[in-house]
C-alpha cells in the first residue's frame, strides 16, 4: 500500500525521507533546534530542498552544528566558510549564524534551554491544524511574528517571521501535515 504524504515532498527520495522522518517531529533537544535554527537561516530566499541536499557539507562546515564553537569563529574562519563551495555561502548568513550561536547561549542561560524558550510559546505542545492541502498553510501566522519579534530582541538574525514558522514546522511546533498525509497522526 502506497503512503498518502503531504503534497510537497511527493517525487524526490530525499524530501520523502525528510517528510516521512523528521518534518513535523517535536524536537525538544537544543542541539537539534539550533541546527534546524542555523538551516532556516540559510535557506531564506531559497528552496528547502537545495538545504536538505547541502545538509551534510553545512555539517561538516560548522562543526556539527556545535553553537559553542560556532558562537567563537574568527574572522579567518569565517572567511574559510565563504569559500566552502559545498555551503551556502552568504556572509551575511555566515555572520548570522555566529551571532544566533551567541544569541542561543544567552537564551539558554536565561532559561535553562533553548527549548524551554522556544517550547514556551505554544505551552511545549503542538499546535495541530487541519490543512486539506499543504498549499493552504499559511507563510506566516501572529505566532510566528511575536517570536520572530522576541528572537530579533534577543540578538538573532535572518529570523523573520515566514522563517520562525518554517522553523516551527519543522521543529513540530506546528502539525502542518495534510490531514490524509500519514503523518498527521503521528506526530
Amino acid at each position: 500500500m502506497t503512503k498518502h504524504r503531504c503534497g510537497w515532498c511527493q517525487g524526490d527520495t530525499l524530501y520523502e525521507n525528510y517528510h516521512d522522518n523528521e518534518w513535523g517531529t517535536p524536537l525538544y533537544n537544543d542541539d537539534l533546534l539550533f541546527e534546524f535554527l542555523i538551516l532556516e537561516t540559510f535557506q531564506a530566499g531559497l528552496s528547502w530542498i537545495t538545504i536538505l541536499r547541502k545538509r551534510e557539507n553545512f555539517r561538516l562546515a560548522f562543526d556539527h552544528f556545535d553553537y559553542k564553537i560556532i558562537a567563537n569563529y574568527t574572522e579567518t574562519k569565517k572567511e574559510a566558510l565563504l569559500q566552502d563551495a559545498g555551503i551556502i555561502r552568504n556572509r551575511l548568513k555566515v555572520n548570522a549564524t555566529v551571532s544566533n550561536a551567541q544569541a542561543f547561549i544567552r537564551t539558554q542561560q536565561e532559561f535553562g534551554s533553548f527549548s524551554e524558550y522556544i517550547w514556551g510559546f505554544v505551552e511545549g505542545k503542538p499546535i495541530k491544524n487541519a490543512w486539506n492541502h499543504y498549499k493552504e498553510c499559511p507563510a506566516n501566522t501572529p505566532l510566528s511574528d511575536k517570536i520572530s519579534k522576541d528572537l530579533k530582541k534577543r540578538g538573532f538574525k535572518f529570523v523573520g517571521s515566514t522563517i520562525v514558522y518554517a522553523f516551527m514546522q519543522a521543529v513540530g511546533m506546528v502539525n502542518d501535515h495534510a490531514i490524509d498525509c500519514f503523518r498527521y497522526d503521528k506526530v
